[in-house]
């Protein structure tokens, strides 16, 4: 069995928050009401806490990046809205998460800000939390950033000790893959136009539902650069964390109504 009680992979456009929908609330529904059913199905495997994958935290070059501070706070705005969100970190687990990487000489750090505890110790929570975590029940989380100086294989080794920490606790633990993917799907957005994007998100449909994770290992970093995903790596360490014999996949669905692409998929 996998010591996780749910795991899914999720997007974070800000937009998908109904709060900050704005005046076309019908751009990103096919996504929210895949958020929404992920959402439920978290709160009925009933975590003790959540472990969120964000490529958007504070990020540490050249290592993981751990928040262990008291609370997490975010601000999002968008569409002329203001979204707020407030979690409290299972500090707990999130030392026996870096204790477990370093032991594997996996490079990690756990991170706080202003006071070692109390109110004052308080970690920005970045959009790449804040999105999925608004549809999810209310518990503490554990938030880990990923550092990209580091190999997709180490994303996949810090995944299985990941795992080897979450069952060492013995706590009911949910898994978050905050993954937005190509980011090049319209000439108009930040990052233009590139056919690399349709192929990519294509290929990452296919091989979440072939249950393949490990395939996106095998893409070439120039078909990356072109199509511009941050999904990858949160990707990576999900599948090192769930065995691919143990993984059961429901795909929820996919669509890019803007620039970027964005995927919803459920394990079990």
């Amino acid at each position: 069995m996998t010591p996780f009680v749910y795991a899914c992979i999720t997007p974070h456009g800000g937009e998908i928050i109904p709060e900050l929908s704005g005046i076309n609330p019908e751009r990103m529904e096919k996504t929210r009401v895949s958020m929404k059913e992920m959402g439920s199905r978290m709160a009925e495997a009933e975590p003790d806490c959540i472990v969120v994958l964000t490529p958007h935290g504070t990020r540490i070059n050249g290592q993981f990046s751990i928040a262990d501070s008291e609370r997490l706070y975010g601000v999002l705005e968008e569409n002329g809205a203001v979204y707020h969100l407030e979690r409290f970190t299972e500090r707990e687990l999130a030392k026996v998460l870096v204790q477990e990487a370093k032991e594997e000489g996996i490079p990690v750090a756990s991170i706080n800000y202003g006071t070692s505890e109390g109110r004052f110790s308080c970690l920005q929570l970045d959009w790449g939390a804040m999105v999925p975590l608004r549809f999810m029940p209310d518990v503490p989380v554990v938030v880990i950033t990923p550092s990209r100086d580091l190999s997709l294989e180490q994303h996949y080794r810090f995944g299985i000790s990941l795992q080897r920490a979450v069952k060492e606790s013995g706590k009911r633990v949910g898994l978050i893959a905050s993954c937005d993917w190509s980011h090049a799907h319209d000439e108009a957005g930040p990052y233009g136009y590139h056919p690399a994007a349709k192929q990519l998100d294509e290929e990452a449909v296919n091989f979440i539902k072939s249950n393949e994770l490990e395939k996106m290992m095998e893409w070439d970093p120039n078909f990356i650069d072109q199509a511009k995903p941050d999904g990858i790596w949160q990707t990576m360490i999900l599948a090192g964390a769930i065995p691919r014999e143990k993984r059961q996949v429901e795909f929820h669905s996919y669509e890019a109504p803007t620039y970027f692409g964005l995927i919803c998929a459920s394990y079990k």
